[in-house]
């Protein structure tokens, strides 16, 4: 019930900022999510490395998501620059946040690729979430439904029928039969968005790949998280959302799911998918 409460709640709210909010205020809408959700992270990563400064992630998610996101709009004179100031923020931000804080020497390693890896893993579904929206809401909207539906199909569907452990060390509730169904769901609704928003003759190869391998991509994402959580031996990333855990447990699908579908996007061309 819980579960169903906070999605009651959470899935308007989405839409509301999806359709309604400007892009400058949609993408602090995301940053802010995704910063929640980084300091989530540091609090798991932490039990694994105490020394290591991992609130340096939550701190360098915004402006790298800044850098990202103006290095993939429209209009904007791009020469490399903002990549650039991104990947230098990160490896020298990174490398002299880790020195600076007298980091354990047996943890410094560990630090430099956790955070460098974690501030991307946030910061680059922001910046595709805020360029999906100001592309077009319609296919953010398709987004979520191939990602919320998807999840849903997977776990029902696991919780009746699942038999065969899809990765039992990462995850032992998921199987096969869940996460079959789970993208079975997400090709479904892809198909009827397609059908919605270009019709008969507009449904293609391109769409139900797209749909195909951002749901795939969700799926990883979900086991992903699974796997940090695992490896700090915690069940939830945090409270926050009755039901669903913290932020991160709520967002981990969407982290690899949004940077694939607008990569795939770009690699189909922008006028194939309205």
């Amino acid at each position: 019930m819980k579960r169903l409460l906070t999605a009651a709640i959470g899935v308007p709210l989405a839409l509301a900022a999806i359709f309604r909010l400007p892009g400058w205020a949609f993408f602090l809408v995301c940053a802010t999510l995704m910063t929640g959700a980084a300091v989530e992270f540091a609090r798991l990563a932490r039990r694994a490395a105490p020394g290591a400064p991992w609130r340096a992630v939550a701190i360098l998610v915004p402006p790298v998501s800044a850098a990202f996101a103006l290095a993939l709009t429209d209009g904007v004179d791009f020469d490399g620059f903002h990549l650039l100031a991104g990947g230098t923020l990160l490896a020298v931000g990174v490398g002299t946040l880790v020195l600076l804080a007298r980091t354990p020497v047996a943890e410094a390693l560990f630090a430099f690729g956790g955070i460098s890896w974690a501030t991307l893993w946030f910061a680059v579904p922001v910046a595709a979430l805020y360029r999906l929206q100001q592309h077009d809401p319609w296919v953010l909207f398709l987004l979520l439904a191939i990602v919320w539906l998807g999840d849903t199909a997977a776990y029902y569907a696991g919780t009746a029928w699942g038999r065969h452990r899809l990765a039992p060390v990462v995850s032992p509730k998921k199987s096969w039969e869940g996460a079959i169904a789970g993208l079975a769901v997400s090709l479904g609704a892809t198909f009827v968005w397609g059908w919605w928003q270009r019709g008969a003759a507009g449904l293609g190869i391109d769409l139900l790949v797209i749909g195909g391998l951002t749901a795939i991509a969700a799926q990883l994402g979900d086991l992903v998280e699974s796997l940090v959580k695992r490896g700090v031996d915690v069940k939830d990333s945090g409270d926050l959302l009755p039901g669903h855990g913290g932020v991160l447990d709520r967002m981990d699908a969407m982290l690899f799911a949004a940077p694939v579908m607008l990569l795939l996007i770009r690699l189909f061309g922008w006028e194939n998918v309205p």
